[in-house]
């Protein structure tokens, strides 16, 4: 009995849908809502299961977030009272620029290994998630583990590009940010270079599931998520923007109350260990089919589009009966 408890817990119950045609939902917001309520269990089974993954990545943000901050504790104490400082903190209180550059440059150098590990995790992910989207069956773990296993290799490069990217973007922030001193024309490719940072960051919305879904070279994997998120622009930053609501609030709380950041960034950590990291991607997965519906499979012969959703000769159908 124990062991088919975990067989259900890993792998899920097969059987018929969600919805009878009856049921089915109307619009994309009705389908997101209802297979949300269903699948909410999937998706704390979906991310325990992924967790380890995530945990360096975690830590890497975490100890970064605490150096800062107690980096600020000096400048603090010794603004207050530079003549009761040491000479440590009076060094540190001098070279305070310097010293947050190092702490930001060693925490995104930090993140480069610890987001790479998470790519073929995302992969998997993305699959289940995508089928529970479409409200279409998958089963948690052998789903997930194939998905890992066909698409590791794309995978790992989108994490690899993706843990490159902070460092890459900081570092020629700071450096076009010191010639702008030299000359006010450096600042066009110092905000060339943020916009390409967060035009990655929206991309990135749709670079898994495209993965799991297409036969895709990388280049075209990557040229494709590019061109959707511009196309999807609002759309894609809305979704984003919703995702870091939780990292926002304890962001707040570490500025308006910085003796309870702690506590708030544990409670984050837990929260993205528990549930975030999986409902991030179910919320990327629901986007992503509208939006693959919308601009590549109704170019497609024979692809269906608006899977889970009902459809007018549906509701004909189930009102009238078969007719012959």
């Amino acid at each position: 009995m124990f062991r088919k408890l975990l067989n259900n817990y890993y792998y899920g119950k097969s059987g018929k849908g969600d919805y009878r045609k009856g049921d089915l939902p109307q619009n994309r917001w009705q389908q997101f809502r209802e297979i949300l309520r269903v699948r909410l269990a999937g998706l704390f089974r979906l991310n325990l299961m992924t967790a380890l993954a995530f945990v360096p990545a975690i830590y890497v943000l975490i100890i970064t977030l605490n150096a800062l901050f107690a980096h600020l504790i000096i400048i603090a104490e010794v603004a207050a009272d530079q003549a009761a400082a040491s000479a440590e903190y009076l060094a540190i209180f001098n070279n305070s620029s310097q010293e947050v550059y190092s702490i930001l440059f060693t925490g995104c150098l930090l993140l480069i290994p610890a987001i790479a590990i998470t790519g073929p995790v995302q992969a998997g992910m993305a699959l289940v998630t995508r089928n529970w989207a479409r409200d279409e069956h998958a089963f948690v773990w052998s789903d997930f583990k194939d998905a890992l296993r066909d698409n590791w290799q794309q995978a790992l490069g989108v994490a690899l590009i993706t843990g490159l990217v902070p460092l890459v973007v900081y570092v020629s922030y700071q450096f076009y940010g010191q010639m702008v001193g030299q000359s006010i024309f450096f600042i066009v490719p110092q905000m060339l270079t943020l916009m390409l940072g967060l035009m990655w960051a929206l991309a990135l919305v749709y670079l898994y599931p495209l993965m799991v879904t297409y036969r895709l070279s990388f280049h075209t994997l990557i040229k494709n998520s590019l061109l959707l998120a511009v196309g999807r622009l609002p759309h894609t930053a809305g979704a984003r923007l919703t995702m870091l609501v939780p990292a926002i609030i304890v962001a707040l709380v570490a500025w308006f109350m910085p003796p309870y950041m702690l506590y708030a960034l544990m409670i984050l950590a837990a929260y993205y260990l528990m549930l975030g990291n999986a409902l991030a991607r179910f919320v990327y997965a629901s986007l992503s089919n509208a939006v693959f519906d919308r601009y590549i499979n109704s170019r497609m012969e024979g692809v269906p589009v608006n899977r889970g959703l009902a459809t007018p000769e549906e509701d004909e159908y189930d009102e009238e009966g078969p007719q012959g």
